[in-house]
């Protein structure tokens, strides 16, 4: 029963990460936008939340966990949405190859993180990696009373804000998409820009807001792995592929908010199952760590010979919008 207790607590923890970045990209899709950018921003996000956390250790004698939350929080997701104002601007104003734009992100956001994430280093002493250990531990705090429930408590409740604040955000984003006027209006602009355009949808700015948002939600990722999955280090390309998952995830779960969240958690058990099989090679432990990308071309495969309208992503995704002058 330890042993199962404890792999669930890795697969959300692998999990949890890569449902923020698939949440931002599911986000940035509706409107029809793909944004490959996704893993360098949850670089950037990572890195300036820490960044945000250690200025703020370090300009007071005794910290308080809950403002370093709110300053990383706020940080990692700003930076986030800055990456998304970038892809915005060259994408949809200068109209920019949307997928020459985004692998440039993707380079630029991993060099960010990897750069500030050094220098950080150095201006702690050059000890290789930085740590924040205040603001870490507020991130990591699980909920009072129910962590202590057993078994249950271990598996479930055992962890801090962010997994439980990325599960409500997944849900809240598929009302807003499916019940609201605002979430209809958005994927009206990603099925059709040119017909929401007709109707007096403002294409331009719903583009505009769902890609800085859903950059923000992916930088949220970063700081989910810096702060809670880390505790608040940072390790120089320590996020490894998790942000290509994100992307992955988003097709798996046919572009479904709700359905990412299953699949992030499947994703994780599958990520890290090497682990649990004793006796692998090396190579044999990367063709289990590609398995995720597997199961993600199979659906694919199956959503398309099913060919359902609702598991197919918007029609406009990857293209550019250009408006016809009246």
């Amino acid at each position: 029963m330890g042993l199962l207790v404890i792999f669930i607590q890795k697969v959300i923890g692998q999990g949890i990460g890569i449902l923020y970045g698939a949440l931002g990209e599911i986000l940035t899709e509706k409107s029809g936008n793909l944004n490959l950018g996704i893993p360098g921003m949850m670089y950037m996000g990572g890195i300036a939340g820490l960044i945000g956390a250690f200025l703020y250790e370090n300009s007071t004698a005794a910290p308080n966990g809950l403002v370093g939350v709110l300053i990383s929080f706020l940080c990692a997701f700003l930076c986030a949405a800055f990456g998304g104002l970038i892809y915005s601007i060259l994408t949809i104003t200068l109209k920019a190859n949307q997928n020459v734009t985004g692998l440039a992100l993707t380079t630029f956001g991993v060099g960010f993180g990897n750069f500030f994430g050094g220098s950080l280093s150095k201006l702690a002493g050059g000890v290789g990696q930085i740590s924040v250990a205040v603001t870490g531990q507020a991130f990591k705090t699980p909920i009072p009373g129910l962590s202590k429930l057993g078994v249950l408590g271990q598996a479930l409740f055992s962890y801090g804000f962010l997994t439980y604040l990325g599960v409500a955000l997944a849900i809240a984003l598929a009302l807003f998409l499916n019940k609201t006027r605002k979430g209809l209006n958005l994927r009206a602009v990603g099925e059709s820009p040119a017909t929401a355009d007709a109707a007096g949808i403002p294409v331009t700015a719903y583009k505009y807001l769902a890609t800085c948002i859903g950059g923000g939600l992916s930088g949220l990722g970063g700081l989910y792995f810096v702060m809670e999955y880390s505790g608040g280090t940072w390790t120089n390309n320590g996020f490894g592929d998790r942000g290509w998952l994100a992307i992955a995830l988003v097709i798996f779960a046919l572009w479904k908010p709700v359905g990412a969240i299953w699949g992030s958690l499947l994703f994780g058990g599958l990520y890290i199952l090497y682990l649990y099989i004793p006796g692998l090679s090396r190579g044999s432990q990367e063709i289990f760590k590609a398995l995720p990308y597997v199961v993600t071309i199979i659906v694919l495969i199956i959503s398309s010979l099913r060919k359902k309208r609702e598991h197919q992503p918007p029609e406009s995704l990857g293209q550019a919008y250009f408006r016809e002058e009246r």
